[in-house]
């Protein structure tokens, strides 16, 4: 069965209409068919690799050297010995972590990549291969778990549901929207799909003035990932006495930016070949599918369930805060100028932040939020 006929099979099994959430895990993880469940490269520079879209682990190795710094320091404070990275990719992050953090003085003992696709398994293992004897692979969480959480955009990819306000509706009356088929098409063989919209009790986590059509996203699948860690770091530290501690950059905003009365069409947005389109019915399991990350959403997901926050700041004053621009200064030209792009405020420096938290145990002051912590605007 190909992804298509999935999908329609999944949407007949429920009625009718399937809700987006279900629908984007489908259509990203559907193992064998969906687009992290594939063995295609998605990752890499359109000059180099013909990727989807490029990370900053790719873009320039200057990325995982400064995060060392901060890793470093974490299990440091945190009394262990072990790194946990959460949708490792390409494993170009853990290969550079992984030699920073020996230059460091600070190898570690185990570094285990969870991903709930092993597609990329074969060449995380073969990039890794001088590091077999502390490089694991897991797809899912112990019961409790000490060490330092690292994820570059894992958020965004988590599967989100769909809100939808139409005009002159009062701003209390909102519909779910999901995808349906359309009975009187088909493309190509597959089932054609379309948007279909149902009443719900779902609110975004604010009131969004204004009478005008609004279409947003929230994210109950990435709050409930930051409750589980949060329970498993906290029996960790309970359990043994050392603690945890997880730090997570990706694309996104504070709750007030999010959802701005002006945003009015969210930030659902899917990327292929370095392109980005706003149709995710499109070619499913194609291309990527994304969301930017509500931080105000994940760091209460965290303090509610026992973690603190450690810090909050944009991705150009962490990765300054830890060293960037005395690394930058050091490297040819070609490399500084692919790390600029992970500070300049109009590439990658403002749009992506870090949240860090650790647990209530072991909490310090983490260097990447020595300058320019934005807590306060969570």
């Amino acid at each position: 069965m190909n992804l298509g006929r999935l999908i329609a099979h999944d949407i007949l099994a429920s009625g009718g209409w399937l809700p987006f959430d279900r629908y984007m895990q489908l259509a990203l993880y559907a193992p064998g068919l969906g687009y992290y469940a594939r063995g295609d490269q998605q990752f890499g520079l359109l000059d180099a690799h013909g990727g989807d879209f490029v990370t900053a682990p790719e873009l320039s190795p200057l990325f995982a050297r400064a995060l060392a710094t901060q890793v470093a320091q974490a299990l440091l404070a945190t009394g262990s010995n072990e790194v946990w990275e959460f949708g490792p990719g390409s494993g170009v992050l853990a290969h550079g972590l992984l030699a920073a953090l020996q230059d460091l003085g600070q190898p570690v003992a185990r570094y285990t990549l969870v991903d709930v696709s092993g597609a990329l398994r074969a060449r995380q293992q073969t990039l890794l291969a001088a590091h077999a004897d502390v490089v694991r692979w897991a797809d899912a969480l112990p019961e409790a778990m000490t060490g330092v959480v690292i994820g570059n955009e894992v958020l965004d990819a988590m599967p989100i549901k769909l809100l939808v306000r139409h005009a002159g509706q009062k701003d209390d009356r909102w519909r779910e929207r999901g995808v349906a088929l359309d009975a009187a098409a088909d493309r190509a063989g597959q089932p054609a799909l379309i948007w279909a919209d149902r009443p719900t009790d779902l609110r975004p986590p604010i009131a969004i003035p204004g009478g005008h059509d609004y279409v947003t996203e929230i994210h109950p699948q990435a709050r409930a990932f930051i409750a589980t860690l949060a329970e498993r770091l906290i029996e960790g530290e309970r359990a043994t006495g050392r603690g945890g501690a997880a730090f997570f950059i990706d694309y996104g905003f504070p709750e007030a930016e999010y959802w701005h009365p002006q945003r009015a069409m969210g930030t659902l947005a899917c990327h292929r070949a370095h392109r980005v389109d706003d149709d995710p019915l499109a070619v499913p399991g194609e291309k990527d599918i994304t969301a930017h990350v509500d931080f105000t959403g994940i760091a209460l997901a965290g303090q509610d369930a026992g973690l603190t926050v450690l810090g909050y700041a944009s991705q150009a004053r962490f990765l300054l805060n830890l060293g960037m621009a005395e690394r930058m200064a050091q490297s040819d030209l070609p490399t500084r100028a692919n790390a600029m792009k992970l500070i300049a405020e109009h590439e990658m420096g403002e749009l992506f932040k870090a949240i860090a938290f650790a647990t209530p145990g072991h909490t310090w002051a983490a260097q990447g939020f020595a300058q320019g912590d934005r807590r306060h605007r969570l």
